[in-house]
């Protein structure tokens, strides 16, 4: 059987490609490896389903770090605003949390794949699962269809890749999508993992001294070689046996894999402020005060309240501080190294965790090589790109589904409206 429009992959990008093409009129196929659509989508936003993000177009592409301006065109025909509507018109109402964060009111991921697969399937598109692409097909310059790996060949004039890119692969994503891309001509940029935990070989990590201390509303920063500050996330994470997680832990990790490129592996330092909204100096008065007022304990029990308990050891150990002092005997010279600490707390960060166990994948398709409105290969006519496979990542929060999405959307209009004008 032939079709107009044929899309491989049935994430997040996959179906929203799905349900523009259907909506297009198009003749759509949509195939899946795996024997489940939404796989990803289905355990996004801790199972809860994060669809997008609130916030005004210009701060939502600052939150997409890896080429976030890219989406400009995408976004101005199917935006955040766009998404939400659609699935209030599909009968699931939306809360916004933090940060703008738009969730389900179900708190249930399932509510959003059953809808956006059900939507698909009453525009009467095609669905295939447990069906692997192994290649597409080109003709004459031009996209003709795809051959599976059962070695069917199935027609069609425009092919759309939705494949995901190489994180989280037992949901499917396993990078199949590159090879296409590369047999087509097209640049794939180096791909790393990127919103996933770092690692560190910091003494106190690898003897798990702080394992499983949780920071809230602390700041991380991350400093190049000659110690100037690269990124700086405020908000909450966790140390861990192997290093530092959490939402800000994530959202610097793919400045810390570009950075130990740059400077040729090895360490990157990072440092942790405890108490972001106030200055060191703030922080010296305060905790003088506290042990003024309780001259008789010990500065360990004074500030056991005040700093995080478990840190305290290592953060007198920096400042040259004995935890047995009281206020009489503070140097004031190390008590200002306190304070400092407490405002850089020094890790030592020597990686991150595989791209297999990333969040999102950075790299990907070249974007020079697709148009941003139609995201059509500027290589291969009827050939499309969406979602992860392409070199776009942001932060975690409902960004990165946005992305696909938007690109997702536009990929099935326009792959649908090119193979039916060339039906005519």
């Amino acid at each position: 059987m032939n079709y107009d429009v044929i899309i491989a992959g049935a994430g997040s990008s996959g179906l929203m490609a799905a349900v523009s093409a259907g909506e297009s009129g198009a003749k759509t196929l949509l195939l899946d490896k795996g024997d489940r659509l939404g796989r990803k989508l289905g355990i996004s936003g801790g199972g809860r389903c994060n669809v997008t993000n609130a916030k005004e177009l210009d701060e939502l592409i600052k939150h997409i770090p890896g080429n976030g301006k890219y989406l400009h065109s995408a976004l101005a025909v199917f935006s955040n605003r766009h998404i939400m509507d659609f699935f209030e018109r599909l009968g699931i109402a939306l809360k916004e949390e933090d940060n703008g964060r738009m969730f389900p009111i179900t708190d249930k991921a399932k509510t959003v794949v059953d809808a956006l697969v059900n939507k698909v399937r009453s525009l009467g598109v095609d669905i295939r699962v447990n069906s692997p692409v192994e290649r597409v097909l080109y003709e004459g310059g031009r996209t003709v269809g795809v051959q599976l790996k059962s070695k069917e060949i199935i027609k069609a004039s425009s092919v759309i890749v939705a494949v995901g890119g190489k994180s989280v692969p037992h949901t499917g994503s396993t990078g199949d999508g590159y090879a296409w891309a590369e047999e087509a001509g097209h640049t794939v940029t180096e791909l790393f993992p990127t919103e996933v935990p770092l690692t560190s070989r910091s003494s106190f990590i690898l003897g798990k001294e702080l394992q499983g201390l949780s920071l809230r509303n602390v700041a991380l920063t991350i400093l190049n070689a000659k110690e100037k500050p690269i990124i700086r996330h405020e908000g909450d994470m966790i140390f861990t046996h192997f290093g530092l997680s959490g939402p800000i832990a994530l959202r610097c990790s793919g400045f810390v894999v570009k950075e130990l490129r740059k400077n040729g592996g090895g360490e990157v330092k990072a440092t942790i402020d405890l108490m972001p909204e106030r200055t060191a100096d703030e922080l010296f008065s305060e905790t003088l005060a506290l042990c003024k007022a309780d001259s008789r304990k010990t500065i360990k029990n004074v500030l056991k309240g005040y700093y995080p308990e478990r840190m305290l050891p290592i953060m007198f150990l920096k400042s040259g501080l004995r935890d047995d002092i009281t206020y009489d005997n503070i140097p004031k010279g190390a008590w200002l190294a306190l304070a400092r600490v407490a405002k850089a707390f020094p890790v030592r960060i020597d990686g991150t965790l595989s791209i297999e166990e990333a969040f999102v994948t950075g790299g990907g398709v070249h974007l020079k090589e697709i148009d941003p409105r139609s995201m059509q290969s500027k290589l291969l006519p009827g050939l499309y790109f969406c979602g992860e496979v392409l070199d776009i990542h942001g932060y975690t929060g409902g960004y990165n589904i946005t992305a696909a999405f938007t690109t997702g959307y536009n990929a099935g209009r326009h792959a649908a409206e090119r193979a039916m004008e060339l039906a005519r």
